[in-house]
């Protein structure tokens, strides 16, 4: 059966891109079949997997216009795919027309598609606007990624808050995961905050923090996820250590 997770967090600078894209190729090296979603208009994710034009269709025509979903699907590599943002894609937000429906285009455009695949992961923008409601009312899951400091456990618990109310307006529950990122082990401060989030969030934080490392943030640049970049580095462990996290429900 296919999930389909939501990558987000209001903050930007926690890693969103970072953790969609390496996730989504570490569930690949795992066996599955993976299908990724750009849905920032800043196009991040598209330019980690190597596209850097994005002149051609994306999943703006399909939320903009009448565009087929599956004509816009992208192979990146063996076994993973992309739908990228588009150059329209930022108008989504300024959309007036259509009411409640602006919310579930998303969805609407996706039922029915990608049944062959295991996985569908969105990278959200870091807002709360039209683009994150349509990914949410499409999702099964939501991975959160917070990075290893104080304003982002702030944080945090106003998009849980935010979340519940949006769960009760969908009237559905989404599965909620918490990922660690730009972890520095050797901080205190970021240990006491793994410690917070063990506090309020039990059974939600996969067990895996991502360390930071030059190469996680040197490899979008080359257009290559952390495995083609840098396989042994500890970036690449720790997302491949993160997708066995995910798959099996491995929390902290």
């Amino acid at each position: 059966m296919m999930r389909i997770l939501a990558i987000l967090n209001q903050k930007g600078g926690v890693g969103k891109t970072t953790t969609t894209a390496n996730l989504a190729h570490a569930l690949v090296l795992a066996g599955k079949r993976v299908t990724t979603i750009d849905l920032d208009p800043q196009g991040h994710l598209s330019a980690t997997f190597g596209i850097f034009d994005e002149r051609g269709l994306g999943i703006d025509e399909v939320l903009l216009g009448d565009v087929c979903i599956a004509d816009v699907v992208q192979q990146v590599r063996e076994g993973l795919y992309l739908i990228p943002a588009g150059h329209r894609l930022g108008k989504m937000e300024m959309l007036t027309q259509g009411g409640a429906s602006r919310g579930t285009r998303l969805r609407t455009a996706l039922t029915g598609q990608f049944e062959d695949q295991d996985f569908i992961l969105m990278d959200c923008p870091p807002a709360s606007g039209i683009l994150v409601m349509n990914a949410l009312a499409v999702a099964d899951e939501v991975i959160v990624p917070v990075a290893g400091d104080y304003l982002g456990l702030r944080g945090l618990g106003y998009l849980m808050k935010t979340l519940k109310s949006i769960e009760q307006g969908l009237q559905k529950k989404l599965e909620k995961w918490i990922v660690v990122t730009r972890f520095h082990a050797r901080r205190r401060l970021p240990r006491e905050v793994v410690g917070k989030l063990l506090d309020y969030f039990p059974g939600q934080v996969l067990s895996t923090p991502i360390r930071e490392t030059t190469a996680l943030a040197e490899s979008p640049g080359f257009g290559m996820t952390i495995f083609e970049y840098n396989d042994g580095s500890n970036g690449a462990l720790d997302y491949r250590s993160l997708a066995m996290d995910y798959l099996n429900g491995r929390t902290m």
